[in-house]
């Protein structure tokens, strides 16, 4: 077995000095490589380089390859290879990926950060070090000239690119480049090829899906003939200082003297889903037994100091008794949030700051809603309140766990939403990061929360406040509807005794700023909105737009109108949506936000249109005459400007005609 064994390394040994190796690897299960640092080949045959703080990871061809045959020029290679960098956390990047061509495949005295563990401050730029990389980096390092935190570079000897481009493709469709994410966490396929008779070398780029473009992201003339040593490693490199990015490579393939193979997608391991951001551990190991000792009776003391204050300032009265199970005491919330450090932040609103933490006992992870209070009376109205909201289970409500009183401040505990609040991924991003299939499954699923918050538990739940900043994303991106801080509870078969009109302009319905007063059918109208939102990637009001796109409602009533409903989709989604489901979103959404409440399906009617039990209705002059003459708030000539004015305006009908159709309708 040993002598097989010989054998196979010299013929290797063999081929790669005569200037014939030609390899593919669709994954990396028992292939011929060798990796260092970080980096590790996972359960799937995923290459991975880096997935945490502090981290550098290499991975090289594990044989020497002879770049130069006996007349000295270097030879021509091609090479293509799939990488995905997936970020732990949204909007934060890190450093990317290298492509290392080198005389070493261990570098002993590379640096993290922009050094990507090959170089380091003293040998960065000396030309006695004899590499030629292609950087695809995430991170714009000013010190070596980098153009931004999105660019492919080709380096030689160091990390200030002799040429550089923002991250694109070429696209042979429309003849044009297309920008691209390299941190999207979407695979992409990279070619490297170099013509030694031109001295050119070309770095092309694509997503997965998408043949090799016909021109080239960078070109350039370069002679590697005056870089290169006689045996040189190929591979791939990767850094990460402070914030986690999982840098994968998913397959490889290499060819000197000639074209490499093509990677075919189909044939790769399959990314991992990534979940809910791990806690970090602290590193206690290092310092010395007494001050060990010191510091522990420190904390000793403290705790006492802070258990017989918690003990003197938290209230407990007796109508709270049967609440017990529900409520958490103040110290392991002050725990669990680090003592409610910025860096624990998740957000500040109307009704107090957001913290995340994690429960000590349970290592689970919370968020905790800080709220203060001057009256006494009121604190105990609400906390009554927010128990009862405590029983409600759905799983697409944002679950409340529990609540902790101290003095005149409550605190609130409720399920981590760890990608936070929708808006952000609708509005605060140049990209799409939600497909339409994702958008479509959120609607669904807020639908299917409000409707049993309207029908399906013990008591009516008026939310009033629906908006996309109060739909949370589970790890699974899964739309969970938040925030019941105007929530508004009462029996079936009642009417709600407030007449106090709250919400957020633009969701809030027409009836409630003559009436005050919230019914089910005002928590529909705001659910339209929220579609409409979802569906348009804009706010319900936009005041930087023309004045006949303010209002969103108003705008796509016009787009349908006139035959164009599509036009008010929301354009990252690049015309990738189902156009069915999208003009049934679109039209259920102006349904919803009808300004006569009578008009409004049910959240029941709501759902049977989504899951298309049944078909969405067509207004007619006649039903909407009826409609009005039911709502029951009008009176004598009350009706007729009403109707003139949402008709007219809405559906471009004449006066005469909504006079005949409310006439008809009233008999």
């Amino acid at each position: 077995m040993f002598w097989k064994l010989l054998i196979w390394y010299l013929l290797l040994r063999l081929a790669a000095s005569e200037g014939d190796i030609d390899f593919i690897y669709n994954g990396f299960h028992g292939v011929n490589i060798s990796i260092y640092g970080a980096a590790v080949i996972t359960s799937n045959g995923l290459l991975r380089l880096t997935n945490s703080f502090q981290q550098s990871g290499h991975a090289f061809y594990s044989i020497p390859l002879h770049f130069k045959p006996s007349h000295g020029k270097t030879l021509s290679f091609s090479t293509n290879f799939i990488f995905a960098m997936v970020p732990q956390y949204t909007n934060l990047t890190s450093y990317g990926i290298v492509f290392v061509i080198s005389p070493s495949k261990e570098f002993p005295r590379g640096q993290l950060g922009p050094y990507m563990g090959i170089f380091n401050s003293m040998n960065v730029g000396n030309s006695s070090y004899h590499i030629a990389a292609v950087e695809l980096d995430t991170f714009p390092n000013q010190e070596y000239g980098d153009i931004d935190d999105n660019h492919v570079g080709i380096d030689i000897n160091g990390l200030h690119s002799i040429t550089s481009a923002p991250a694109a493709y070429f696209s042979n469709m429309s003849g044009g480049f297309k920008n691209l994410s390299l941190i999207s966490g979407e695979p992409m396929h990279v070619w490297i090829d170099y013509n030694s008779s031109q001295n050119q070398l070309n770095v092309t780029l694509s997503p997965i899906n998408i043949p090799k473009p016909n021109r080239p992201l960078l070109s350039s003339t370069v002679n590697l003939s005056s870089i290169m040593l006689d045996n040189m490693y190929v591979g791939f490199a990767s850094s990460i200082r402070t914030v986690p990015v999982y840098h994968y490579i998913l397959g490889w393939s290499f060819k000197m003297n000639g074209q490499a193979q093509e990677l075919d997608p189909l044939h790769l391991p399959k990314l991992p889903r990534i979940g809910p951001k791990k806690k970090s551990k602290l590193l206690t190991i290092g310092f010395p037994v007494i001050v060990v000792f010191f510091v522990l009776t420190a904390i000793s003391y403290l705790s006492l100091i802070v258990r017989r204050k918690m003990k003197l300032v938290e209230v407990l009265e007796d109508w709270e008794h049967e609440y017990g199970p529900h409520r958490f005491s103040y110290k392991d919330l002050v725990m669990a949030t680090k003592g409610f450090k910025d860096r624990e932040l998740l957000g500040s609103g109307g009704f107090g700051k957001v913290y995340r933490g994690v429960l000590s006992a349970s290592k689970m992870e919370v968020a905790v809603k800080r709220i203060s209070h001057e009256s006494r009376q009121g604190m105990r109205e609400f906390i009554s309140e927010i128990v009862s909201l405590g029983r409600l289970r759905h799983r697409n409500l944002v679950q409340l766990l529990g609540y902790c009183r101290l003095k005149r401040e409550l605190l609130l505990v409720y399920d981590f939403m760890p990608y936070g609040s929708l808006d952000k991924f609708l509005f605060n991003q140049t990209i799409s990061l939600l497909t339409w299939h994702q958008r479509f499954s959120i609607i669904k699923g807020v639908a299917s929360g409000l409707l049993y918050l309207h029908e399906g538990w013990e008591q009516v739940v008026l939310h009033r406040d629906i908006k996309a900043s109060n739909v949370l994303l589970d790890s699974e991106m899964n739309g969970r509807l938040g925030d019941f801080g105007l929530a508004r509870l009462y029996d079936h078969g009642t009417n709600p005794q407030t007449t106090h009109m709250v919400g957020t302009f633009g969701y809030i319905a027409p009836e409630l700023t003559r009436t005050g007063k919230p019914t089910k059918s005002t928590d529909v109208f705001a659910f339209g909105a929220f579609m409409l939102e979802v569906a348009c990637g804009r706010r319900p009001i936009d005041r930087r737009l023309s004045s006949d796109q303010v209002l969103l409602v108003e705008w796509v009533s016009e787009c349908w109108r006139t035959g164009t409903i599509l036009a008010a989709v929301d354009p990252k989604l690049v015309l990738d949506y189902d156009v069915e489901e999208m003009e049934l979103v679109l039209k259920l959404g102006l349904l919803c936000s009808h300004p006569l409440s009578a008009v409004r399906p049910s959240m029941r009617q709501v759902m049977q249109f989504l899951d298309r039990d049944a078909p969405l209705p067509k207004l007619s002059l006649d039903t909407l005459g009826a409609a009005i003459l039911a709502e029951g708030h009008y009176e004598g000539s009350d009706v007729l400007p009403l109707l003139y004015s949402s008709l007219e305006q809405r559906f471009a009908i004449s006066t005469t005609s909504v006079e005949e159709s409310v006439l008809s309708g009233g008999r």
